[in-house]
């Protein structure tokens, strides 16, 4: 199983790293071709806006949009949540998403850099809570029909998942706990 990270910004290292010990081959991804050779991908943390303008100069935006719209299983992290949603609250002036996932995020929700925190989840599918750290994180504040919501915090969405689409608003990638990743993976093993 060849899992790929989108490595135009963001948590690269730390989600190839938690990839590669669950046993997955994973690559970094930055081209149309990179892509292309992937079963699954991963949208990292890092800054929303600055992804999808880089995936338009990379030529990556159309190609991601249409292998998630064909069925390619995605995992979006913080800002990779951003990146899979169909709606933004709070979004900047004219960005841009890959969508496929029926909720509305708002970018920023739980405040700035200083306000970022750690709690522990009950995440729907696990057997023990896990370590949830967010960082500027969005949450979500709609989620469409065929959503399902996998962890709450402060009374919000912050796990979902619809069908191929997994995505969490906080960090999964800073712990050594690989529980989300492994499902990830047996999300692609399902579509695969």
């Amino acid at each position: 199983m060849r899992i790929g990270v989108l490595a135009l910004q963001g948590d690269v290292r730390e989600h190839l790293r938690s990839l590669t010990a669950l046993g997955a081959d994973a690559i970094a991804v930055r081209r149309p071709e990179e892509l292309a050779s992937v079963d699954g991908l991963v949208l990292p943390g890092g800054e929303s806006t600055t992804m999808a303008k880089l995936a338009r100069i990379f030529d990556l935006l159309e190609p991601l949009r249409a292998r998630v719209k064909d069925g390619m299983p995605a995992f979006g992290t913080c800002a990779g949540m951003i990146l899979l949603a169909d709606r933004i609250v709070d979004g900047a002036v004219g960005q841009e998403t890959i969508g496929g996932l029926d909720i509305t995020v708002r970018r920023n929700a739980f405040g700035r850099q200083v306000d970022s925190f750690e709690e522990s989840l009950t995440l729907a599918g696990l057997d023990a809570p896990v370590h949830a750290v967010f960082i500027r994180a969005p949450w979500v504040e709609e989620v469409g029909p065929e959503v399902e919501v996998l962890a709450t915090a402060a009374g919000h969405p912050v796990a979902v998942r619809q069908g191929h689409l997994l995505a969490t608003s906080f960090h999964p990638e800073v712990d050594d706990d690989g529980r989300i990743h492994r499902l990830f993976l047996d999300v692609v093993r399902s579509v695969g």
